[in-house]
């Protein structure tokens, strides 16, 4: 069986957890209310009216691309294109190729920097093979002007970060709907990754402050995985009516044969 990401893949081993999982997208829902290009995701409305919603789907293709047979793979990549393309044919214009390798480098940025900050520090082969991951999805989705290694990545997605980010009246509405969603203690939780898992530039646009009681939380949370507590604590991080969603992140990567602990 041919797969488009290899079974010993460290991306595998990134995606294969569902609190690795869910610091990434904690740090893209940052970058994504920054991004200039963030009134793409409010046009179909779908973004600002179930967040948390729309978090998981993107995880259903993410892990499907990185989980499921090349062909099946290749096949979500197709679906994705495709719903891209609906939504410029309804607005009448393209989005920018700047914002799709803004979204692909939050990816690949923040699977790296979930996974240190969860388990440890990646080989810079390992960083390389995350890269090229991603890398492959892009030129898959037609994506334009990418670096090719991770070496020349890392000045892009600086620029990137210094270029396409600020904070504007979608940024605000967008936190106004991640409260919301999640309530006021959650949504303190959800800063508080964020301001772990960011980077410098992120922190300081939505001005998120370092807390000295998170770090011995986060390495009290680690421990708590060898009791098999994680889950607990995970579904108290999140609304009850995606306990179920937490729970399948995890068994999908046992399904595709991941080991219970990584």
């Amino acid at each position: 069986m041919e797969y488009f990401v290899d079974e010993d893949s460290i991306v595998r081993k990134i995606w294969g957890k569902s609190d690795t999982i869910l610091f990434i997208f904690a740090g893209a829902s940052a970058e994504f209310a920054l991004n200039k290009a963030v009134d793409w995701l409010y046009f179909t409305g779908r973004l600002p009216a179930d967040p948390l919603g729309r978090l998981f789907s993107t995880v259903s293709y993410a892990r499907q691309i990185v989980f499921l047979p090349k062909k099946d793979a290749l096949a979500a990549i197709n679906s994705i294109n495709t719903v891209h393309a609906n939504v410029e044919n309804k607005r009448g214009s393209q989005i920018p190729q700047w914002a799709y390798r803004d979204v692909l480098y939050m990816l690949i940025g923040y699977s790296i920097r979930a996974y240190e900050l969860l388990e440890h520090k990646l080989t810079e082969a390992e960083k390389e093979e995350v890269f090229n991951v991603f890398y492959r999805i892009g030129l898959e989705m037609g994506i334009k002007d990418l670096p090719v290694n991770y070496r020349d990545w890392l000045p892009d997605r600086k620029e990137h970060l210094y270029r396409d980010l600020e904070k504007g009246e979608y940024s605000v509405d967008l936190y106004l709907q991640y409260r919301k969603h999640l309530g006021p203690v959650r949504y303190w939780f959800l800063m508080q990754v964020q301001e772990l898992v960011c980077p410098s530039r992120v922190k300081e646009l939505l001005d998120l402050k370092p807390n000295a009681v998170i770090p011995p939380a986060l390495t009290a949370y680690k421990a708590s995985r060898n009791f098999k507590m994680d889950y607990f604590i995970k579904s108290l991080l999140l609304p009850s009516d995606y306990k179920e969603e937490i729970r399948e992140l995890d068994r999908f990567g046992e399904k595709k044969g991941r080991p219970a602990e990584v």
